[in-house]
């Protein structure tokens, strides 16, 4: 259904270092910046994206947004948070575990308040 998604970002250096930490732990290589800023990782079924906005005005997170990466299992998913907490994330929500819908959810903030899941949905 998507293409890719891109988030804003204030500070370049620092989501790249933290999006370069939490992806590895699901397995992916780290992103590649682009000739106008912006940092990709490309998978073969989308694209994730971080960019400083283009109308130069601060990058803001989205309130009630969320942007979720698959993890091929609970243990990807707490590698993947625990990435995120030492590369500059915050936890957020309840702390990564089952959850009463069946899937296994790990919640962090981005060094610039975006906040994106881990999800693992047992088979």
């Amino acid at each position: 259904m998507f293409s890719h998604i891109m988030l804003g970002t204030n500070n370049m250096e620092a989501s790249r270092k933290f999006y370069d930490a939490v992806l590895g732990a699901l397995g992916h290589p780290p992103g590649t910046m682009d000739d106008k800023g912006r940092c990709f990782y490309l998978t073969p079924t989308g694209i994730f994206a971080l960019s400083p906005p283009i109308d130069g005005n601060a990058a803001t997170h989205a309130n009630g947004g969320t942007v979720g990466f698959a993890a091929a299992n609970p243990e990807a998913a707490d590698a993947w948070h625990s990435a995120g907490v030492e590369n500059g994330g915050t936890t957020c929500e309840e702390p990564p575990g089952m959850r009463e819908s069946g899937m296994y959810l790990a919640y962090l903030r981005d060094p610039d308040g975006n906040k994106i899941c881990a999800l693992h949905r047992p088979g």
